[in-house]
Formats: structure tokens, C-alpha cells, sequence
């Protein structure tokens, strides 16, 4: 993908995925703001009432519709088709109309996932991919899944969230026999829900290997407000040895925290366009432990879970999420904050990579001068082992990543992701030109303007041209 044209056919990708979802057209999103005191989709009176759409602020009083911009709608338009969820680093699953029912092919098999640059293990997953790639329905359709059981053993599927025919909850023993190993089962319901789901092995063994993926199914009409980013981030922890490519079931602890299968810095970042709104779903299937989310440089609303919207009456403004073992999530931010901001678990050693214990004392050199009068000082974080240039290359290659400070991935691990905040003049250099974007283009000071830092990183054999969006979704 080298020149403008091929990405933005890229960057289109995600609306044309729901092309075949809906049956009436979709209105693109605005790339001009609505008139100032127009965005909730009623008129506004007042100075106090106007929402910072492209600075940080609070908004109206405690309780207004603008307040921590809790009913602030972003460019779209109301009453139209919802956006596309994107799932960074994931593919979606495919499907084709038979007479009237959607129809997919989901494939239960072992797999293969890089987790970071050079490390790649064994794990269960379906159709290639770990997590499983997202199915996308609508509310009201009528949805056939067929079942191919690649594992070297018996499953089944679970619909975490669907309010399905008993028969068809995936159940072992409970609800139907086990699909055998080389078997096939058709799984056919009809959705009545516009809710975030799951859908996963009722074997505990093989979800803690990885069997899930995200399940979504999208109103006819978007509520409003209105955003314009949709993304699902999906959760997960895995105990893996250091002398081992295959994770442990059995463990108790984890070493390996991901998001859709990948951990910092080696997840893609969110970019998001300056005073737009976004909708974030976390999906947490960790073996053994929640998860508080947190966002930095917003504010933003609790307004659904994988029971579906949340009243308007009952939303929470937070900026950190908690999402216990099974819970799925949605929090809405307008994004007025313009920066690469950080977005993690806040269990601190969930922001690491790899963790095992070593032989001998901690990793520590007492004879440095920190050391002798506080006995305390932490110790040393060392990588599993150093990167080369291919290994940098796809950390820095991405053009998701251009602009951003130098050094960036040295601050990111585990269950750790960015989202880019950018004024529309660099949000449409990144992600439809081939420009070089220089170092920092996107650390902003308080006075709007950007920090660039000198030089660029050292990436041996790179073609800045030729670097291109690989966001799924």
C-alpha cells in the first residue's frame, strides 16, 4: 500500500464490513464540526452550556447534557446506522446470505500468535487467529454459525450474553454433546439483542488457551449521542514458561497480559480525530483476574455492559474502568484532549512483559550509590531478550505509530495500549498520505502547539514512504 489512494481504500474498510450488514445506506462521518451550541441535536443557550470540543474542560454545570461532555454527540449525524466497531490487531468473520440467515464458518484449532516482536507461542484459537476473529450481526437477524472442530479434541460454543434457545447455549453435557474432533455442529438463532458479547469455549481449559472471541450486535438506528469511533479491546492474561511456547492452564498466576492478542508496545494505537466521540468496549476473558482500565487526559462515561445501554440516568463519569473476569464494559469520551495518551490496567504489574522469577537475588547492582541508604529501591526490569531491527521495524513501521515521541514503545507493556488524540491537519497526514511525520508531531504543550524532538529513530533498511495503516477493523 504506497500511495494515498490504496489507504484511504483501507481506512474504508471498516465501514465497507457493514456494507452487507445493512440493508439501508450509511451516511459518512462529517469532517467539519457541527455549528458551535448545535452538538447534542438540540439547541444550546448559553456560554455555560458549550462543551471544549478542541481543548480539555469539564463543560457545563454538574448534571447539564454537556457536563464532562456526558450527551456531547460527536461529527456524525443522529438517527443514523452505527459506525463499525474496530478491533485493532483482529480480523472480522466473514459471512454470506442463504436464504435470508447470515451465515458463518467458524473453525475451533490450534494456532500460532506473536504476542510480541520474536516471541510467538501455541495457543487454541479459531480460524487462525487468537482471539478468534469478530462476528458482527445486527439486531434482528437471523444468524446460522457452523462449526468446524480443527482441536485435536471435543468443544463446544458459548454465546456469553445472547439470550439464545436453550440448545443452543454451548453447554457440554447440559445443553448438547461435544462437538468431536473433526466434527461439525450448526449453531441457529435469531438475535434480538443490540448488545456487546462473546462468544468462546465452554471448556475451561481451552478458553484459558485462548478459545474466545468478540460478539457484537449492532442496533438498526446508532444511540445518541453519536460517536464516531467504535473500538473493542479484548482481555487477557497467559502464564507461559521461559523455557516454553505453549501456555500453562493449570498455572494460578500469568506472565503475558494481552489486548486482541498482543501486548505493549506491540499493540496498534487508536487514532482518533481532535473533538470527536469514542466508544470504547473492553471484553475482559483473563483466566484469573479484573481489570481497571484507565485512560489518561479525558474523562469519560460508563453507558452500557454486556447487558446492554446503561439509562442515561444511571451513566458514571470515570476515567478508570474496572471489568471483573466475564464482564464486558462500554465507556463513551469526547476526545478534546489533543496528545498521545495512554491507556492501561492499573494493576501494576499488569503493565509488564514476560515476568518470571529468577534464580538468585533480584536484579540489582548494590554497589550503586541508590541502593545504600534505601533498601527499598525497586528492582531492575530486563527484556527477555534484545530486539533486532526486523523485530523495532515492526514497532516503528506501522503508520499509527509516526509522530509519536521518540523512545514511545519503551514506556508501554503488557495490558497497554495508546490512543492518539489528533488535530484533523495531522490525523489526515497519518492516515491518508505518505508523508513523513516528524518525531513528537503529536506531544502537545498546554498552548496547543506541538514538542517535535530532532532526528528520527534508527530503523536500519526502513522506507518511511512505504509504512501504511494495518489497523483491522
Amino acid at each position: 500500500m504506497t500511495n494515498p489512494e490504496q489507504r484511504r481504500g483501507f481506512i474504508a474498510q471498516s465501514a465497507a464490513a457493514l456494507a452487507g450488514l445493512f440493508a439501508i445506506g450509511r451516511a459518512s462521518a462529517q469532517d467539519v464540526p457541527p455549528q458551535h451550541g448545535e452538538h447534542l441535536g438540540h439547541k444550546m443557550s448559553g456560554s455555560s452550556q458549550e462543551f471544549p470540543r478542541m481543548h480539555a474542560g469539564t463543560g457545563g454545570p454538574l448534571g447539564s447534557p454537556t457536563d464532562r461532555g456526558k450527551l456531547v454527540s460527536g461529527y456524525r449525524g443522529e438517527n443514523l446506522e452505527p459506525v463499525p466497531m474496530t478491533t485493532p490487531d483482529l480480523e472480522k468473520l466473514p459471512f454470506t446470505m442463504v436464504n435470508g440467515v447470515k451465515e458463518f464458518h467458524l473453525r475451533p484449532m490450534p494456532v500460532k500468535r506473536e504476542l510480541l516482536p520474536g516471541q510467538t507461542f501455541n495457543f487454541y484459537g479459531y480460524n487462525g487467529s487468537m482471539p478468534g476473529p469478530t462476528i458482527e450481526v445486527i439486531e434482528g437477524d437471523r444468524v446460522r454459525v457452523v462449526v468446524h472442530n480443527e482441536l485435536p479434541e471435543a468443544t463446544t460454543i458459548h454465546w456469553h450474553g445472547l439470550e439464545c434457545p436453550n440448545d443452543m447455549d454451548g453447554i457440554p453435557f447440559i445443553t448438547q454433546k461435544m462437538i468431536p474432533a473433526g466434527g461439525t455442529m450448526v449453531y441457529e438463532f435469531t438475535v434480538h439483542q443490540a448488545i456487546s458479547m462473546a462468544y468462546h469455549a465452554h471448556v475451561g481449559m481451552q478458553e484459558a488457551a485462548g478459545s474466545i472471541g468478540m460478539l457484537v450486535s449492532y442496533p438498526k438506528i446508532a444511540p445518541s449521542p453519536a460517536v464516531d469511533y467504535d473500538f473493542g479491546l479484548l482481555l487477557q492474561q497467559f502464564n507461559i514458561a521461559s523455557n516454553s511456547d505453549v501456555v500453562n492452564t493449570m498455572a494460578m498466576d500469568w506472565n503475558y497480559l494481552t489486548i486482541n492478542g498482543r501486548c505493549g508496545p506491540y499493540t496498534t494505537p487508536l487514532l482518533v480525530k481532535l473533538g470527536s466521540r469514542v466508544r470504547l468496549r473492553f471484553f475482559n476473558f483473563s483466566t484469573l483476574h479484573q481489570h481497571p482500565l484507565h485512560f489518561h487526559g479525558h474523562t469519560g462515561w460508563l453507558t452500557g455492559t454486556e447487558g446492554g445501554r446503561i439509562p442515561e440516568t444511571a451513566w458514571m463519569p470515570l476515567n478508570t474502568v474496572r471489568i471483573g473476569i466475564g464482564e464486558i464494559r462500554e465507556v463513551e469520551f469526547v476526545a478534546n484532549n489533543p496528545g498521545d495518551w495512554v491507556m492501561h490496567c492499573h494493576m501494576f504489574h499488569h503493565t509488564a512483559n514476560h515476568m518470571t522469577s529468577q534464580v538468585g537475588p533480584h536484579i540489582r547492582d548494590p554497589s550503586l550509590d541508590e541502593y545504600k541508604d534505601v533498601p527499598a529501591f525497586p528492582q531492575l526490569m530486563q527484556g527477555k531478550k534484545p530486539m533486532n531491527s526486523s523485530m523495532m521495524k515492526k514497532l516503528m513501521g506501522p503508520r499509527e505509530t509516526h509522530g509519536m515521541a521518540d523512545k514511545w514503545f519503551m514506556g508501554s507493556k503488557g495490558m497497554f495500549t495508546v490512543i492518539r488524540v489528533l488535530p484533523e491537519p495531522l490525523y489526515t497526514k497519518i492516515t491518508q498520505t505518505n508523508d513523513p511525520i516528524p518525531v513528537g508531531a503529536s506531544l502537545f504543550s498546554e498552548d496547543g502547539t506541538a514538542k517535535h524532538q530532532s532526528g528520527q529513530m534508527n530503523m536500519p533498511n526502513m522506507n518511511h514512504g512505504d509504512m501504511k495503516m494495518k489497523q483491522k477493523g
